[in-house]
């Protein structure tokens, strides 16, 4: 399909006849879970349900379900050498023409899974910050950048939520639970005050500050001196710091968007502190902090 057809929305739109493909039952390995679907036109489709040979026999079965007029049909795969895919695992897949109230109802469930999505908040709309969103503008979060300087918002191009804010606290306040966030603003003193209040929160998936150990150490002292809670063991910074030394915008986000992605789709692990502190201990030191206005 065109590349310019963004939603399923406007793809069941585009399309005439579609096929619905569901997997109904996973044992063992697979590519993807119960309950993933994509949606086969003639022509054209839209999600996936792992690639490999399992997608493919999945869209030839579904093209000639189109052709023949079949309505619906059930697949029982075994992912093994007999379709030449090594997951081990076996795969049941169920496949329907869709009718207009399945259209209705995929639509439906697109909407709500793209309302649920985690909350990525990019505090600084500098260079990494809109390196930050250039990312996350591909991934399934709702990401939002807010800085309090108009003019770096404007220079934010990524299809994201973006807000100039004289108090960004007051967004970290309002947060859903379970969000992330990433500060790297201009200023060193406004990023102890926005990570604090990410701190304070005690929900938060992820809370990283861009900077150095040495920034975390005096970020330490300074919540020691002003917040009465806040445990900064769960604190990162400095903020993508495990993958490379290279200080450019583009690198540093892509590994930061790393760190934020694995805490987001994991359950929450008790080495999550342990991480923040080793990378405070690293030889990992890089000085970040020039990169944010």
């Amino acid at each position: 399909m065109a590349s310019a057809i963004t939603s399923l929305a406007e793809f069941l739109g585009a399309e005439g006849a579609v096929i619905r493909v569901e997997l109904t039952r996973v044992r063992g390995s697979s590519p993807r879970g119960e309950g993933t679907e994509m949606f086969v036109a003639a022509s054209g489709l839209w999600g996936t349900i792992g690639g490999g040979q399992l997608e493919f026999r999945a869209i030839e079965t579904a093209r000639g379900m189109l052709r023949d007029g079949v309505l619906s049909r059930t697949l029982d795969l075994p992912l093994g050498p007999e379709i030449g895919q090594c997951c081990g695992g076996r795969v049941e897949m169920g496949l329907t023409r869709l009718r207009a109230s399945d259209r209705r109802a995929a639509i439906t469930r697109e909407a709500r899974a793209k309302d649920s999505r985690p909350h990525v908040y990019v505090l600084g709309a500098g260079h990494v910050g809109r390196a930050l969103a250039d990312l996350f503008q591909h991934l399934p979060v709702t990401c939002i950048v807010i800085d309090t300087r108009p003019e770096e918002i404007a220079l934010c191009t990524a299809e994201v939520d973006t807000r100039v804010r004289a108090i960004p606290e007051i967004d970290i306040m309002t947060a859903p639970a379970g969000s992330a966030f990433v500060v790297l603003t201009h200023d060193h003193a406004l990023d102890f005050l926005l990570t604090a209040a990410a701190l304070e929160r005690g929900d938060a998936a992820y809370v990283g500050m861009i900077g150095s150990a040495t920034k975390r150490a005096k970020f330490r002292n300074w919540m020691h001196r002003n917040c009465e809670a806040g445990d900064i063991d769960t604190l990162i910074c400095p903020i993508g710091a495990s993958g490379s030394r290279d200080k450019r915008p583009s690198l540093i986000a892509a590994f930061v968007v790393a760190e934020v992605m694995a805490e987001l789709t994991s359950e929450p692990a008790a080495t999550c502190p342990e991480r923040a502190i080793q990378a405070a201990r690293k030889g990992h030191h890089q000085d970040q902090e020039g990169l944010t206005a």
